[in-house]
């Protein structure tokens, strides 16, 4: 069975730097998150750094601070995860948590379809 991944996009709370943010995701909430990742298999912060539009030079925030990738091996916790996430609100401890770190509206949370490009190497 291949690897199966929860992605979950979030924006930070409004006031928040990039730098705190980032911080505090890493040294209080990831450690916290950690203790309820039982059959994960890989828990990934992919911080996002927007860069100029090339034809305008226009720098945009993205609609996303981060996308979290949560990564399984067993397809049954796969799927009692996405189950979970998609339909409760997490455990409040993790909740109140997230109030200090996210805008909670923001969250969106997709599957992913995986294709790789084999470059003959």
């Amino acid at each position: 069975m291949p690897t199966q991944k929860i992605l979950l996009m979030m924006k930070r709370r409004p006031g928040m730097s990039v730098a705190d943010f980032r911080d505090y995701y890493e040294n209080r909430h990831a450690p916290l998150a950690t203790k309820r990742a039982a059959g994960m298999t890989r828990y990934v912060r992919r911080y996002l750094d927007p860069h100029p539009h090339p034809e305008t030079g226009a720098m945009a925030e993205p609609p996303f601070d981060v996308i979290t990738e949560l990564w399984f091996e067993d397809d049954a916790t796969y799927r009692r995860t996405l189950a979970y996430v998609t339909t409760h609100n997490m455990p409040p401890e993790i909740v109140e948590d997230e109030r200090k770190l996210f805008d909670r509206t923001s969250f969106r949370i997709c599957t992913t379809v995986e294709h790789d490009t084999d470059f003959g190497s």
